[in-house]
């Protein structure tokens, strides 16, 4: 095991640790509006959003400018996203999206700041009502951002008032990776996911908390797996929706494998033949692509709202689970954040940092939702790579299970943590 006060090479100083209502809670150190980051990078500060207006301004001018490409006549979204639904989430983002109404949603939920191995990081810090809840910090990847976990902060916080027991509280840490939102945006090379899973174990102790859980999809599945190699001894359990594994070793590894598994396999490796060029492209060369992310608005929103068809249970329509607003603010979000350019360059260092391997040994939960574009090892796979406690087999949902199907989600989580605490 790596210390995890060392595991990204830094070293921090502990903070203050209060009692609150029987939480755990760091002291939270008001810094100079013009504090260096040197001089808060050891404290815990709010934060709320607030967008200057000349960046809402320039926004509408270049979506009023849009130059909208042709299109093969009656292609649908079978060359990339249509361009039909482009021109009407762009005049609705012009003239009915309310971007003061979803900040100010937003900003109901307790934000922070630290910094940590050189990168500011954003999080949601919301402490259950209920003494002893049972901290869980959330992470998301990419396309996606910290608004993923929105809906079902809540019910987790406070399950009593949404029909679960008492006991299933919990206190959850939702991160913005860095890179990612309104984290800081890494200059320096080498902030793959297993550093970033030693930022994230860093954050959990300095928020006080010597045991834990975790849940990750997308990249949040990758560093969840890092998290259980990296911080074992102080992590409780590890839930995934993105539940990655490698063939295990021996001649074959479809040995054993039921055939309907099988099926499923070869059924989502058809359905997903064409959806691995975004990642090419983002692992080798960011940059180029960054600059379009970071001066088009559109052209962002064409390059996720894609995604977001594509990989959820969406049959064909995007806005079956996500409506406009929640597609918009989760697109704003790097927007005014200016981190396309910056969140992509992630798949770039997984590229050059594979992160540790190996089986872990943490208790692991598996949520398989079925139109999970990406992470269909089969059962015998995930349970060779991880000491697996729990494994469900969900009715519906796909790659944005927290938006998707947040009760699903939030049951699966509960029912995982029980006994775990």
């Amino acid at each position: 095991m790596i210390d995890i006060r060392n595991v990204t090479g830094a070293i921090f100083l502990t903070v203050t640790v209060l009692t609150m209502t029987g939480h755990p809670v760091a002291r939270l150190t008001a810094a100079p509006s013009n504090a260096s980051p040197q001089t808060r990078s050891n404290d815990i500060v709010p934060f709320r959003i607030n967008v200057p207006n000349v960046v809402l301004a320039d926004l509408n001018e270049r979506l009023a400018r849009t130059r909208f490409p042709s299109e093969i006549e009656g292609s649908g979204w079978d060359y990339g996203t249509n361009l039909a639904y482009l021109r009407e989430l762009v005049a609705y983002w012009r003239t009915k999206f309310d971007w003061r109404e979803q900040e100010r949603r937003l900003n109901q939920l307790p934000q922070f700041k630290t910094t940590i191995d050189g990168v500011e990081m954003h999080f949601v810090h919301q402490r259950s009502s209920r003494p002893g809840a049972t901290p869980l910090v959330f992470i998301h990847g990419w396309p996606g951002s910290f608004f993923e976990v929105t809906k079902i902060i809540g019910p987790l916080t406070e399950p009593t008032a949404h029909g679960g027991q008492p006991e299933d509280a919990f206190n959850v840490v939702a991160v913005s990776l860095p890179g990612y939102g309104f984290s800081g945006k890494p200059t320096q090379p080498g902030y793959s996911n297993r550093r970033i899973a030693g930022i994230i174990a860093q954050l959990m102790a300095r928020l006080g908390y010597s045991r834990y859980g975790a849940q990750g999809g997308d990249w949040g599945g990758f560093i969840v797996r890092q998290l259980g190699l990296i911080d074992p001894t102080h992590l409780i359990g590890l839930h995934s929706n993105f539940c990655l594994a490698n063939a295990p070793a021996g001649s074959n590894p479809n040995e054993g494998v039921p055939p309907e598994e099988l099926k499923r396999i070869e059924a989502t490796r058809a359905r997903t033949a064409n959806e691995t060029a975004y990642s090419q492209l983002q692992g080798t060369k960011p940059q180029t692509l960054g600059y379009s992310l970071n001066d088009s608005p559109a052209g962002l929103a064409a390059w996720i709202v894609e995604k977001f068809r594509t990989w959820s249970d969406s049959d064909g329509n995007v806005e079956r689970h996500f409506t406009k607003d929640e597609l918009l603010t989760n697109i704003m979000i790097y927007w005014v954040t200016e981190t396309g350019p910056s969140s992509v360059r992630l798949y770039y260092e997984n590229r050059k940092d594979a992160g540790l391997q190996g089986r872990s040994e943490v208790p692991f939960a598996c949520a398989r939702f079925p139109m999970e574009p990406f992470a269909n090892a089969p059962r015998k796979w995930v349970e060779a790579s991880y000491n697996v406690q729990h494994y469900t087999e969900m009715p519906r949902g796909g790659h944005f299970a927290a938006l998707e199907e947040p009760e699903l989600l939030v049951n699966d989580v509960r029912e995982f943590f029980r006994g775990r605490r």
